[in-house]
């Protein structure tokens, strides 16, 4: 397996978030810039400086490398830390918990590369919300896992076969940065007038 062949990790975030975002970005190669994607670069690269210690009982190391041959999966974590013997990967996000589980789903891929990279089972993972300063636990259940793996399936079929999903407006739009380019309101109604002829 080259390394082009592998899978971002971030991707199954952007996946369930939006396939046509996920599209865009790993298919299409774009990226656009709004409040929250620079309040979210930001803060990573804040979190991404190279580096390990502890704290108090907790060893933590910042910004290594994550992967999986199973999954095909790569990616960088904000934060891995160990405590009495067990790991677990910290997500740092820059707003609050939404509605969604695309942050879990992050958390869980990169408790998959941790179990192939260690040989350890990892039941917890967590994500930081930078707006509340507050961790929220992540349990890595079984139904994560199937969640987890079927979005890797998912976003490997968008890969290798570059089809674009429909752009379908939700209420994740407002805060999209490719909203102006997707159209998903429009993208309905003509579809809708389609139908119609």
């Amino acid at each position: 397996m080259n390394e082009t062949d592998y899978i971002p990790i971030a991707s199954l975030n952007q996946y369930s978030y939006c396939p046509h975002r996920c599209w865009r970005m790993f298919c299409a190669g774009e990226f656009i810039d709004n409040q929250y994607t620079i309040e979210g670069t930001s803060l990573h690269d804040r979190v991404h400086t190279l580096g390990e210690g502890h704290r108090e009982e907790t060893w933590q190391v910042r910004a290594i490398w994550l992967k999986s041959e199973r999954y095909g999966l790569i990616g960088k974590s904000d934060l891995i830390e160990s405590e009495s013997g067990k790991l677990y990967p910290v997500e740092y996000k820059r707003g609050r918990k939404g509605e969604w589980d695309n942050d879990e789903l992050q958390v869980c891929a990169q408790a998959l590369c941790l179990e192939e990279m260690t040989g350890q089972t990892v039941t917890t993972g967590y994500v930081y919300y930078a707006h509340s300063h507050q961790r929220q636990p992540v349990e890595i259940s079984g139904e994560l896992r199937a969640d987890a793996i079927a979005t890797i399936q998912a976003v490997n079929y968008l890969l290798q076969t570059g089809a674009m999903p429909q752009a379908t407006y939700s209420k994740r739009c407002q805060g999209c940065s490719f909203y102006s380019q997707c159209l998903p309101q429009a993208t309905t109604k003509v579809g809708r007038y389609q139908e119609v002829d």
